[in-house]
């Protein structure tokens, strides 16, 4: 046998079921091997990797739920079934809470039990492929994806973690992975071993956002009731991500210039120099040169932050890597959902493929996630378990319909007009609604932007 062949392991100290399970199995053609005892299991497991244990409740010296347990921490990949008879159901179901994926009740027929091992072979091989996918998709850094692009994205992370440049701006549309890629960087350097922290920009108001980077005197301002330390001075000599850089306060702009240049800062309301050495990972959905321009971002700071500059691909420019993904979000609902779901159907990843994906990884990710939860008896996911968005074929609205007649609306009236009703048909999708136009996405955020409907 290969050693990509399912390998099978039968225990149960009851020689004569052992036996003539094991001799059935093998009649199938399977590879498998029989022990008596939860130590000689363990020993198996570890020298022959099976796929599939087939492990009895009741077992001389260490039983089958401790058998059970050294045997996932030995290898995780590894898919047990549980045999029990009447009387130790509740134990069987306890050990499905640790871990076994199925249990059948003694005595039981050779067909049911094919039946549940051929399951669990299926789970084993999809687990296996997503162990063998995650080896070279991943790499050393933790990111996903093997399409040229993310495969350039992965060096470029890797040259700068061993650089340990002291600022990185990473720009990407949202929910394409940015602070994946941050923690990656992180991850992959000498700060390993350090905090990595961050805090998003947009979501607190100046004065909290001042006290998160840099901490605060007791009685700096009402509440601050005692002193605190911020994120610069907890994460020191680690990494600190700064999401939505754009959106920062300009007071909070001139004290982070400070800090990149200095490498010094204050807290909110002290006259103490601090010392920072951190990696500062600045991220942002938005043009930093735009907003330069416009006046809402200071432009030593950009330039002291555009000292490497990393763009996150989108995954409509990377949809050779959804199988992947799709597998790799499977394998996680099914550890934490304590599921068995086989994947994807053809039919179902061919939607994934045909859909432009405007929320990215993320929406990926979430399309999967509501899957497992709006219909948990499934065992594959298929077309009908996808969001409406995913399944639904792009269907141009009718703007025909929206024309109004000549001479009572000017050129710009309708333009906006039309492009009021093609995202409203798509439901908010701009690219799906720049397709239904008949131009691109970026001509049709610019006329949205130039007609107020950002």
């Amino acid at each position: 046998m290969s050693d990509l062949s399912p390998k099978l392991l039968v225990v149960d100290d009851e020689k004569l079921i052992r036996c003539s399970v094991v001799e059935g199995l093998e009649r199938r053609g399977y590879d498998v091997a029989g022990a008596e005892s939860g130590e000689r299991a363990l020993e198996l497991v570890a020298a022959a990797r099976p796929w599939v244990m087939l492990l009895d409740v009741r077992l001389p010296g260490i039983d089958g739920l401790v058998t059970l347990q050294r045997a996932l921490e030995a290898d995780p990949d590894l898919v047990v079934v549980m045999m029990s008879a009447h009387g130790t159901i509740d134990l069987a179901v306890e050990a499905m809470k640790l871990g076994a994926v199925d249990f059948v009740v003694k005595p039981f027929g050779f067909g049911s039990l094919l039946a549940s091992l051929e399951k669990a072979i299926e789970r084993a091989a999809a687990r296996r492929q997503v162990a063998a996918l995650r080896g070279p998709a991943l790499g050393t850094s933790g990111l996903v994806g093997e399409a040229p692009n993310m495969v350039e994205l992965k060096e470029t992370v890797a040259r700068v973690a061993a650089s340990d440049a002291s600022t990185v701006i990473l720009e990407g549309e949202s929910g394409v992975g940015k602070e994946v890629v941050a923690q990656a960087i992180h991850s992959s350097s000498q700060r390993a071993a350090k905090p990595f922290l961050k805090i998003n920009c947009a979501a607190l108001p100046e004065l909290l956002v001042e006290s998160e980077l840099f901490g605060h005197e007791r009685g700096a301002f009402t509440d601050a009731r005692v002193q605190k330390r911020g994120l610069f001075e907890s994460a020191e000599g680690g990494s600190v991500m700064l999401d939505e850089i754009g959106d920062l306060a300009p007071g909070s702009q001139a004290k982070l210039l400070r800090l990149l240049e200095e490498r010094a800062f204050r807290r909110v309301g002290g006259v103490t120099e601090l010392k920072a050495d951190v990696r500062v990972i600045a991220a942002t959905n938005v043009g930093l040169k735009a907003r330069v321009s416009e006046g809402r971002f200071r432009s030593d700071l950009f330039f002291r932050l555009n000292v490497v500059r990393i763009v996150v691909p989108p995954l409509r420019e990377r949809m050779t890597d959804i199988p992947l993904l799709s597998a790799l979000f499977v394998d996680r609902y099914n550890q934490e959902m304590k599921r068995a779901v086989r994947g994807l159907s053809t039919d179902a990843l061919e939607l994934l493929l045909r859909y432009d994906w405007p929320g990215n990884v993320r929406e990926l990710r979430n399309a999967i996630e509501r899957a497992f939860i709006l219909h948990p008896g499934a065992e594959q996911i298929r077309p009908e378990h996808l969001p409406h968005e995913v399944r639904a074929p792009v269907e141009g609205p009718p703007v025909s319909a929206a024309l109004p007649r000549p001479g009572t609306m000017s050129l710009e009236e309708t333009e906006r007009r039309l492009m009021i009703e093609a995202l409203e048909s798509c439901s908010g999708n701009q690219s799906q609604a720049a397709r239904v136009l008949g131009i691109s996405r970026d001509t049709l955020r610019y006329r949205m932007k130039k007609h107020g409907l950002a």
